[in-house]
């Protein structure tokens, strides 16, 4: 059979003085192009400019919003990175990532860039060969190597795509190593697995969580008068040291499990290997505290029904404390369950946040806000921009559930300001650009990964999450609590009075906002 003719070109015979952008010129009409690779567009398009511009059309958007099969920009990690920030929260502990090199430095680059401290994790380094026989021998290397060299005093151990994907049993690996020496039978070793391929960092988290608080328990019959309070996945040092300074103002017997809020942000000057996390034994007892109280109920699923249904402890699993309300929640609840009383000083910290709010609630109201994000930090944040006034129009979260959905749309329609706002689970940032296109919003709130479309719409952007990667320091600033009230009032404020001023006509420039 003769070859059909083509007038479009492939990839492979591009002449190299040919670009990529002048391969356009070389397409043919939809009828014509039969059998042609699929990146050979149709002759309604002679230019790259002109394909952005469709891109910005009602019927791209269409197409757009029903793409399912693939994701473009999505906000979110893959599980072992939420493994990663688990384990980090443990005192004396070294997260290991059994899969290969690429994938466990993928992990340390982005809390590296986002916190800017040095990140500590070891690796089963698996190559070609350990996809084909298993990763059973770079497991017990890798486990010896790393008791030996790194003196941990516990290792939590976690997936990735690789090991996943070949069915590697890590509990029979880490007996297998403990069996052959390479570490001592009664060295904590925790394991959780955590596939990249689905889910999020959020479940990672949670498998991570789990994992630890399960395998280090130590029951008693005896059971203390301290709670245990665990958070989500939270990219911000300064929030567990909010939530811990509002429990020590009330003089709670607590274990926070787990903290990382030393590991991201300890003084200059000495090394240290394993800075910080929640002590071990604190760990291995917190199965006989009182009660939990989770803080970021979509992040800890797992992590719930182990408290709730092994442990048999009260538990609450409640917002994140962003926000007013959620804030008073959270209070009222540690309240309830440890029998402290409310002291003047919490008081005066709610009414300083109050005032704050009072001075910039004119220019919150009315505003139209894109939010992007973790489904807690955006269900928090969309409260708060609620209690201001304003109106979180498209709130987007690429690895929010449809119950979080369900949750997050109840929450705007509960609200008077709420009404024409959305919510999107499973979106991506290219689906909400298409969004954008129809209908701009006043100003983006979201990680770094926003400042692409706060460009092309030339749109405010505040920077909140994971990862911000492009600015200093917002992991030391608290969204959580009273003291996380007055700095989204900050940030979100001061933002707008920036655009405002920098868009405003000469005769609108002035001194005085």
């Amino acid at each position: 059979m003769a070859e059909k003719k083509r007038n479009g070109i492939d990839s492979y015979s591009v002449p190299e003085e040919i670009s990529i952008y002048d391969m356009w010129s070389y397409n043919t009409t939809m009828e014509e192009l039969g059998d042609k690779p699929w990146w050979e567009l149709p002759e309604r398009f002679s230019s790259l400019e002109e394909v952005w511009e469709y891109t910005k059309s009602k019927e791209y958007k269409e197409k757009n919003l029903s793409r399912e099969a693939i994701k473009i920009d999505p906000e979110m990690a893959c599980q072992p990175l939420g493994a990663l920030l688990a384990a980090l929260g443990i005192e004396g502990t070294l997260p290991y990532c059994h899969g290969s090199q690429g994938c466990a430095s993928y992990f340390r680059f982005e809390f590296t860039r986002h916190f800017r401290e040095p990140v500590m994790e070891a690796a089963s380094s698996m190559t070609e060969d350990a996809a084909v026989f298993g990763g059973l021998s770079n497991i017990v290397e890798g486990l010896q190597n790393a008791y030996t060299l790194y003196k941990p005093k516990h290792i939590a151990v976690f997936t990735s795509c690789m090991a996943e994907v070949i069915g590697d049993d890590l509990k029979a690996f880490i007996n297998r190593a403990k069996q052959k020496g390479s570490i001592p039978e009664d060295f904590p070793i925790t394991y959780a697995n955590t596939p990249s391929f689905v889910g999020s960092h959020v479940e990672g988290y949670d498998s991570m969580v789990r994992a630890i608080l399960e395998q280090l328990a130590e029951p008693k019959e005896e059971k203390t008068e301290k709670i245990n309070v665990i958070p989500g996945f939270d990219p911000y040092t300064a929030n567990i040291k909010e939530v811990k300074k509002l429990l020590n103002t009330m003089g709670v017997d607590y274990t926070f499990v787990p903290d990382w809020s030393r590991t991201f942000d300890y003084p200059l000057g000495k090394f240290e290997m394993y800075p910080g996390g929640t002590p071990l034994e604190e760990v291995k007892n917190a199965v006989n505290n009182k009660g939990s109280v989770i803080i970021g109920k979509f992040s800890l699923k797992k992590t719930a029904k182990l408290i709730k249904n092994k442990w048999k402890q009260p538990l609450q699993a409640m917002e994140m404390p962003i926000g007013v309300e959620f804030t008073d929640k959270f209070i009222m609840t540690v309240s309830e369950m440890t029998g402290k009383e409310i002291p003047p000083e919490i008081e005066e910290m709610r009414g300083i946040a109050l005032d704050a709010m009072t001075d910039a609630y004119q220019r919150f109201h009315g505003v139209k806000a894109a939010v992007v994000g973790d489904p807690d930090i955006v269900y928090g944040v969309s409260k708060f921009l609620l209690e201001m006034g304003a109106k979180p129009y498209y709130v987007v979260s690429t690895n929010g559930t449809k119950k979080w959905q369900k949750e997050m749309q109840a929450l705007l329609d509960s609200s008077e300001f709420g009404k024409g706002c959305k919510a999107y689970a499973g979106m991506d940032l290219w689906q909400l650009r298409s969004l954008m296109y129809e209908e701009k919003p006043d100003i983006l709130i979201g990680p770094c990964d926003l400042k692409y479309y706060a460009r092309e719409f030339d749109l405010p952007l505040v920077r909140i999450g994971l990862p911000i990667m492009d600015r200093f320091n917002l992991h030391r600033y608290p969204i959580m609590g009273y003291e996380g009230v007055i700095n989204l009032v900050t940030f979100i404020g001061n933002a707008l009075l920036d655009h405002f001023d920098r868009i405003c006509p000469e005769v609108n420039f002035d001194k005085l906002r």
